[in-house]
């Protein structure tokens, strides 16, 4: 008989069964009133511990120089903030009471112009609101800071028990500071976004694009996870010359700042003749800084947007279209007679119209003195009746071609061209526009178009598109060149004869004419003076103080070209000279950038007729090595190492006979002590000291004789230590 008895099991099945089917009705009415009732509020919890689609900045492209030099950099910058909120829910209230002291100590030692007591009060307030994003700086700092101020009491621990956080910007960083900075450009802040520049016309490669993660927050924890990783922005490697920018610049500025030129824009621009490679460009204007006084500084790239009247630095391109055209040759003689020549209506004048003119003189005479007279007469009896045939050789020589150049604020020449109504009458023409026209006036021609005429010219008529940046490289891979172009239509914008001619009278210019200034004795130079009034717009050339733009353009060496260069100075009043203004710039110019290229043997530097053992001072005895073996000196040494690659090696050195120098290695002491200096010279004893976290100051030349931190003496952070040398 079965021990199962049903009356009394199934009753307990029931039961169960009912509780069961009880409990699960209970879930999914709870399920329904979540999804209902309480969706809203479920979904803003939600939102709080996890985020979607969350973008990532990547890291933009660096600019760099054409040998590789970093030009415009990314590197992290922060600013900083407390969150009071999570330090409450955290229960570290009574240790920030404790620490409130060392933070604000701390927070001073880091950022001085900011008090204790300040910083206190300021934290206080943010604890009172219980901020959860309180700034404990009003600006960014570098990633060096950011550090620091972890490292202090309470912003060392956890994010979620501390309350300390940060945001992270890429800040854009130019380690040239504002050497080339309006071609290199700059971006707008924590935006992110190009302002001008290079920055601006390659922003898009600059970039990269954007990654996208999701966060979810565990255990109190943000955990980021990747769904697209960001695409770091690529390289470009531009055609600036640190060194001619730099050469450039101080070039311009010490000119500008002269009393007797005291100008308001400086422009200077260096192009590579083969290739159009832009070297430098300097666009300088002056400015007034917060204490009135005169400073200048890059505000506009005029050497690219400035639509001005060249003056006589376009008479190469009448003198060159007229030959061209083949009307006549270089011994045509054209009467300038006393310096003043009536031209319908008005009077044309020669700069030396006071001193009684040029009189009669040949053709490549009135470029080599600049004859206002010389040239337009020359012009205007060849194209009076035909004036747009002289404006179509003025175009063939390329002056007005769209070089469609990377920069923001670029405008092509314009240049008009005459034109008649139905009944042959002139639109947009009379008769003073050719004469005034063939000498740079009533022309509007930015100073990087003069100069691509003037490459030309150096590059035997082939005109080059300028160029700023040769290639794009990411990961030291290339993947897109600019390789040098030259300007469709104009592989020759003359005959090989004219060029030639071309060539020799401006050569001529500055061998016997008035270019001299922009000469040098070293090398030939070959180029053009130009000194133009500047319009005042509908007020004319009358209108008050009288503006002049002084220009210089050319080439050297002019026998074997290898760079062009064109200098404009804007100033207002007398005197008012481009050959002895912006010539002489050139020439300070033109002598640096040849100069960098004299390579001298160190070996020169050794007295053939002396036999004396040369001082030297204690320091790095690797390096004293590497000179001495040089000169041709025996040195005799107990360890082994090369210049090229190796580390300091610190030591002392001793004669030993006439010939030879005894070098011999010393320990400088452990590292957090002061060694000893004396004896060395200020680069050696600056780098030693410096390398173990000590600030140094130097009175005196020489070689070190006394140190204010005692040899030996335990090294304390951010201590000073004054040099005297003799």
């Amino acid at each position: 008989m079965s021990k199962f008895d049903s009356q009394k099991v199934m009753p307990r099945y029931f039961v169960i069964i009912v509780v069961m089917v009880a409990i699960a009705i209970s879930v999914l009415a709870k399920a329904a009133y979540i999804m209902t009732v309480k969706h809203d509020y479920w979904m803003e919890v939600a939102s709080r511990v996890k985020k979607d689609s969350v973008k990532v900045k990547p890291t933009r492209g660096n600019i760099l120089s054409c040998d590789g030099q970093l030009m415009a950099s990314s590197l992290p910058e922060f600013k900083l903030f407390m969150d009071f909120d999570a330090l409450r829910q955290a229960k570290n209230d009574s240790l920030w009471e404790v620490k409130l002291d060392s933070i604000c100590s701390g927070l001073h030692d880091i950022f001085p112009e900011k008090s204790k007591e300040h910083f206190r009060e300021d934290l206080e307030e943010g604890r009172k609101r219980v901020s959860r994003h309180w700034p404990i700086w009003d600006k960014r700092v570098p990633y060096n800071t950011y550090k620091e101020v972890m490292a202090l009491p309470i912003f060392r621990m956890p994010g979620y028990r501390g309350g300390f956080h940060t945001e992270e910007f890429n800040a854009r960083q130019r380690p040239y500071g504002s050497l080339a900075s309006r071609t290199i450009g700059s971006l707008y802040g924590a935006k992110d976004s190009a302002r001008f520049g290079l920055e601006l016309s390659y922003d898009s490669i600059l970039r990269g694009k954007n990654g996208i993660i999701h966060r979810r927050k565990v255990l109190n924890k943000w955990l980021n996870i990747t769904d697209t990783p960001p695409t770091d922005g690529a390289d470009i490697v531009t055609t600036i010359d640190v060194s001619m920018q730099d050469l450039a610049e101080r070039a311009v500025i010490e000119e500008l700042k002269l009393p007797e030129v005291n100008g308001n824009v400086g422009v200077a621009i260096v192009m590579e003749v083969k290739t159009g490679d832009i070297k430098a460009i300097v666009n300088m204007e002056k400015c007034i800084d917060n204490n009135g006084k005169i400073t200048y500084r890059e505000v506009k790239n005029h050497a690219v947007s400035d639509l001005l009247e060249p003056g006589s630095v376009f008479k190469p391109i009448s003198i060159m279209t007229v030959l061209e055209d083949g009307y006549c040759d270089t011994t045509k003689t054209v009467d300038t007679g006393g310096g003043v020549w009536p031209m319908y209506g008005r009077e044309m004048k020669d700069h030396n119209w006071r001193r009684g003119g040029y009189g009669t003189m040949n053709l490549p005479r009135t470029l080599e003195v600049s004859s206002n007279i010389g040239v337009s007469r020359i012009v205007d009896q060849y194209y009076h009746d035909h004036p747009e045939k002289f404006i179509e050789g003025v175009y063939r020589s390329g002056i007005t071609t769209d070089f469609q150049i990377p920069l923001a604020g670029y405008s092509p020449a314009r240049i008009r061209m005459p034109k008649k109504n139905d009944r042959g009458q002139w639109l947009n023409w009379n008769n003073t526009a050719l004469p005034w026209m063939s000498i740079g006036y009533e022309t509007q021609i930015p100073p990087i178009s003069t100069l691509a005429f003037y490459n030309a010219i150096a590059n035997g008529g082939r005109m080059m598109r300028p160029r700023f940046v040769k290639a794009v490289v990411k990961d030291g891979k290339t993947l897109m060149e600019f390789p040098p172009q030259v300007v469709p239509g104009r592989e020759q914008i003359c005959s090989d004869r004219v060029v030639k001619l071309m060539q020799t009278m401006l050569e001529h210019v500055v061998s016997q004419g008035l270019g001299k200034k922009a000469g040098s004795p070293s090398f030939k130079v070959a180029g053009k003076t130009g000194t133009a009034q500047i319009s005042q717009g509908a007020g004319g050339y009358k209108t008050g103080v009288t503006n002049y733009l002084l220009s210089f353009a050319g080439y050297f060496p002019a026998d074997n070209p290898r760079y062009s260069c064109i200098v404009c100075i804007q100033k207002s009043g007398l005197p008012a000279s481009g050959g002895g203004m912006s010539g002489v710039v050139f020439h300070n110019i033109a002598e640096g950038i040849m100069a960098q290229d004299v390579k001298l043997d160190v070996t020169d530097a050794k007295d053939s007729a002396s036999i004396l053992i040369p001082e030297v001072k204690r320091g790095n005895i690797l390096a004293a090595d590497y000179v001495l073996s040089h000169l041709g000196f025996d040195t005799r040494r107990d360890w082994t190492g090369s210049y090229a690659t190796g580390n300091p090696i610190w030591g002392h050195t001793e004669s030993v006979g006439d010939k030879h120098i005894k070098l011999t290695r010393a320990t400088q002491g452990v590292k957090d002590s002061v060694p000893d200096v004396t004896g060395m010279g200020a680069r050696d004893a600056v780098y030693l000291l410096e390398s173990r976290g000590l600030k140094v100051t130097l009175a005196g030349r020489g070689k070190v004789t006394h140190q204010s931190l005692a040899p030996g003496q335990k090294i304390c952070r951010g201590a000073r230590c004054q040099l005297v040398l003799e």
